[in-house]
């Protein structure tokens, strides 16, 4: 069963959205479900005790993402 919400953004977060789903070339209901999809994975792994990283492309430089 799918559900319907209304979701209020600044005038910031609307244009972050607007951008990342042009250039993505996805709907706003696509985008936001692949980013619950994301945060959710990172959520269980967090949750487990797992570390979660971010690495360049030429690996020089490796940070831990960090999740409030």
């Amino acid at each position: 069963m799918k559900r319907t919400m209304t979701l209020n953004l600044s005038d910031a977060e609307m244009s972050v959205l607007d951008a990342m789903c042009e250039e993505k070339g996805l709907s706003k209901t696509a985008l936001v479900r692949q980013a619950l999809r994301l945060y959710k994975s990172v959520d269980d792994r967090l949750a487990r005790g797992e570390k979660v990283f971010v690495e360049s492309a030429d690996k020089s430089e490796k940070v831990e993402l960090m999740v409030l």
